[in-house]
């Protein structure tokens, strides 16, 4: 088996935004070492002053060294028909892989991280980092956050991995139905391989433990693995990628349950990396007034803290369209309900005009049914058009009593978008409701 053991280093962490200033590429038969490329790059970008403290390498040193583009035929040829070796080796790979790109080269060579190799075949240290790793194993590392040095003593790792029967482990890690190999350096793999393929809530979380990220699934595993395949280098994706530490889940009868409870969690715990569902909800509602001169009024207006609406909206224009049906339906006044300032000047009968009104408010609160939604064994609640809650209930057992049933399920917070999706689920499976009293 043909290796190519790489290390770089580089102005920052992003491809899409940074260069990189310096790359050595270590050529292994699987046997011994068998050839060396190193070289500085000129990154056409000021290297910042940590990182010049870090490595040593100064825009002095890189101003005179060829661009990427010009050593990316070299650099191609040593790597494109070997396996890609590195130490966390989806940052090296995701920079050498854009680079190439960039100057006209696909590289589609398999990789193999030599963190995740050697917490299997050295299992028990207290870390894996490169520094940590080689004072464990007795590897003297020369050069050190120098491209050449680092490629060297990741050889030798690669080295003492081999004599260690870890030819085999390599095999199957390079297996293309095994996606260790996608996996961010710190999230250990037998968390991800015993997920299960059930629905559910998934949970990133940091090195603290803190969640930063919950998604649902259909399948719990497939899921999760999706967020690691392909190659997307950009700054978001790969901070994202940095900070997972480890994943925890909850399983959920079916994919709508999962959809409700993903969209609970966000709210609760408000994760960092979640965009969607975390803007700060500014309900509406139709309230009902009687004017100075006895009409019976609909207005929309923000929903008030001590103030019941006849009916609550999470949108604006969604009030509007709501009260506009009403207007329609039972021959409504638009300029008394303020939507139509120019309609005729002419006022009808109060009396009849305050029935008309009576009658699209009795239609309304007509609209707010108690009913449940089941589908196998799970079990959602709405009450009087408010969601409860859910949880599970077999699906012979029949429930007639609202606290009885209550018992059985988990009470959550409702929101605009709990409630938009129990509305799309009754139109789209009204086989599945149930409705109560």
């Amino acid at each position: 088996m043909q290796f190519a053991i790489v290390d770089i280093e580089t102005t920052g962490g992003f491809p899409q935004q940074h260069g990189i200033t310096e790359i050595a590429i270590v050529l292994h038969n699987g046997t011994e070492v068998e050839g060396k490329y190193e070289t500085l790059v000129n990154p056409h970008q000021p290297i910042p002053a940590f990182i010049a403290n870090m490595t040593g390498i100064t825009d002095t040193m890189t101003a005179a060294a060829p661009s990427f583009e010009e050593v990316a035929p070299y650099i191609y040829n040593l790597l494109h028909d070997r396996v890609f070796v590195a130490h966390n080796v989806n940052f090296d790979f995701s920079f050498v892989k854009y680079h190439l790109q960039q100057a006209g080269f696909q590289l589609n060579t398999p990789k193999l991280c030599t963190i995740r190799l050697s917490r299997k075949v050295f299992p028990g240290y207290r870390k894996y980092g490169l520094g940590h790793l080689c004072r464990e194993l007795g590897i003297a590392i020369e050069n050190r956050h120098r491209a050449g040095g680092d490629a060297m003593a990741t050889s030798q790792v690669l080295d003492l991995v081999l004599q260690n029967n870890g030819l085999r482990l390599i095999k199957e890690m390079l297996k293309k139905e095994n996606h260790s190999q996608l996996l961010p350096a710190n999230l250990p793999e037998d968390q991800v391989v015993n997920l299960p393929k059930e629905p559910g809530v998934y949970y990133f979380h940091d090195v603290k433990g803190k969640v930063i990220y919950v998604g649902k699934a259909k399948n719990l595993k497939k899921r999760v693995l999706s967020h690691f395949s392909g190659l997307d280098t950009s700054k978001k994706r790969q901070e994202f990628l940095r900070t997972i530490h480890s994943v925890t889940c909850t399983v959920c009868p079916t994919e709508f349950i999962a959809s409700l409870f993903e969209s609970v969690e966000i709210k609760r715990l408000w994760p960092i990396h979640n965009k969607s569902q975390k803007r700060f909800e500014q309900l509406w509602g139709i309230y009902l007034f009687e004017d100075s001169r006895g009409y019976l009024r609909l207005a929309i207006d923000k929903k008030r803290k001590h103030l019941e609406p006849l009916a609550s909206y999470g949108l604006l224009v969604d009030a509007h369209r709501a009260l506009w049906k009403l207007v329609k339906q039972f021959e409504l006044h638009p300029s008394l309900c303020f939507l139509d300032q120019n309609s005729p000047a002419v006022l009808p009968d109060v009396t009849e005009y305050n029935q008309q009104v009576e009658a699209s408010i009795t239609w309304l609160r007509s609209q707010k049914e108690t009913f449940l939604i089941r589908d196998k064994q799970s079990c959602v609640l709405v009450e009087d058009g408010v969601f409860y809650g859910m949880g599970t209930i077999e699906a012979d057992i029949s429930i007639t009593e609202l606290d009885t049933l209550k018992s059985y399920l988990t009470h959550y917070p409702e929101n605009e978008v709990i409630r938009s999706m129990i509305r799309n689920y009754t139109e789209r499976y009204p086989a599945r409701v149930v409705r109560m009293g």
